[in-house]
């Protein structure tokens, strides 16, 4: 049994809060949350706290925060030499105090409050300074999901900025595709079989392989009769910036 506090109530930390209490070899002790309303429909209000000098003893604390307020709670942590980790993708292992042993615990995909996730598929990303503090990360990790990666802060940092391009910028272009839609009134779920297709391909093939379409084809007829379509001069100059990136890889 291993005895987690959580620090947090955002996405990343309702979602780990669930998967926790799912497992019978994890005891969610408690829970740290300034906004105690924005958590107490998951767990009792005993199992709460906005008090740093109430935190109880536990075999890992994890700081599931934004960025910026990382070092702050951090720095508040009213004790020493406990294993204290963070969820960010891009903050390094030096964010944490020095006071107590630090680590990371990122689980790699995006999270929203109102939508359920597999745990068990989510790669979990970890950094530990020693040995034996990596192995409780492990065993933690391998309760909930069946991928745990060794990963530096230097290689979390370049997997975030690669997952920003293919899950925040890909989801914007979809926006974009859906407006189109529904401005010349098509319904958007036509679309949605060629988005899960093109999604699926890549399990199987690299981007490279896979990539299809007018840009990689240089037929350019087609390419300015879009570009004469779109309207809007953002979504030109998008259509066109990712028309030449295609055609330069």
């Amino acid at each position: 049994m291993i005895k987690i506090v959580l620090l947090g109530s955002g996405n990343v930390a309702q979602h780990l809060l669930q998967v926790m209490l799912k497992s019978a070899d994890i005891e969610l002790v408690q829970v740290f949350a300034r906004n105690k309303s924005s958590i107490s429909h998951l767990i009792t209000k005993e199992q709460i706290t906005s008090n740093y000098q109430d935190l109880k003893e536990a075999d890992l604390y994890i700081i599931s925060v934004s960025d910026n307020a990382i070092a702050e709670v951090s720095s508040n942590l009213p004790f020493e030499n406990r294993l204290v980790v963070h969820t960010s993708g891009t903050s390094e292992l030096s964010v944490l105090d020095d006071k107590n042993r630090k680590g990371v615990f990122y689980p790699l995909q995006t999270f929203s409050k109102s939508k359920a996730v597999d745990f068990s598929t989510i790669p979990i990303c970890l950094e530990t300074e020693n040995e034996r503090d990596y192995k409780t990360l492990g065993t933690l990790a391998n309760l909930i999901s069946k991928k745990a990666f060794a990963i530096s802060s230097e290689q979390r940092k370049s997997l975030h900025v690669a997952a920003v391009f293919v899950c925040n910028f890909v989801n914007h272009l979809y926006e974009i595709g859906n407006q189109i839609c529904d401005d010349n009134e098509v319904p958007f779920e036509i679309l949605q079989p060629l988005i899960l297709e093109t999604a699926n391909k890549i399990t199987e093939l690299s981007p490279k392989e896979a990539q299809t379409g007018p840009a990689l084809r240089k037929d350019t007829k087609t390419i300015e009769k879009h570009i004469e379509f779109l309207k809007d001069s953002n979504y030109k100059e998008i259509y066109t910036l990712l028309t030449q990136s295609i055609q330069n890889v």
